[in-house]
């Protein structure tokens, strides 16, 4: 695959075109990349594609090898692994919180101590996600602005 890079004046929109013989997992995966670092993600809904951004995301789960992208109303599949969102989506405040899950922590309400040294996050909308003990520790970090 060759990639070409050129420099475009500031009175032209960037842009992204990718020329491919096939839609392969491949270009699916450099898609999808180009999609999370403009703020938003693909899900999948019945059969259809949507535009998910960022900012609309409460949480994102694993379950039974798939990944769900869950928003306070919709509840969207992605084929992303949970891993490359969990990269992707570091820099915008999300956190994994347990082995199946990342928390968007601008969406969380309120955080108070649960049983076993665990935590529970109460989000806005009222849903209850629990921090297991693995990850309380970088949770107070980021909670702290990452000291």
């Amino acid at each position: 695959m060759e990639i070409k890079v050129f420099k475009v004046g500031k009175e032209r929109p960037e842009e992204v075109e990718i020329r491919c013989h096939e839609m392969t997992e491949e270009v699916r995966e450099i898609v999808a990349f180009v999609k999370t670092r403009q703020g938003q993600l693909t899900g999948i809904q019945e059969g259809k594609q949507f535009e998910i951004a960022v900012s609309d995301l409460a949480y994102v789960e694993a379950v039974d090898n798939k990944v769900f992208l869950y928003t306070q109303k919709q509840v969207y599949e992605t084929r992303q692994k949970l891993y490359e969102l969990e990269e992707l989506l570091r820099e915008k405040h999300f956190l994994r919180v347990s082995k199946s899950l990342l928390l968007n922590l601008m969406k969380v309400q309120s955080i108070r101590p649960a049983m076993n040294g665990r935590m529970m996050a109460v989000l806005r909308g009222g849903e209850e996600i629990i921090i297991t003990r693995k990850y309380v520790a970088e949770l107070k970090k980021a909670l702290r602005g990452g000291q």
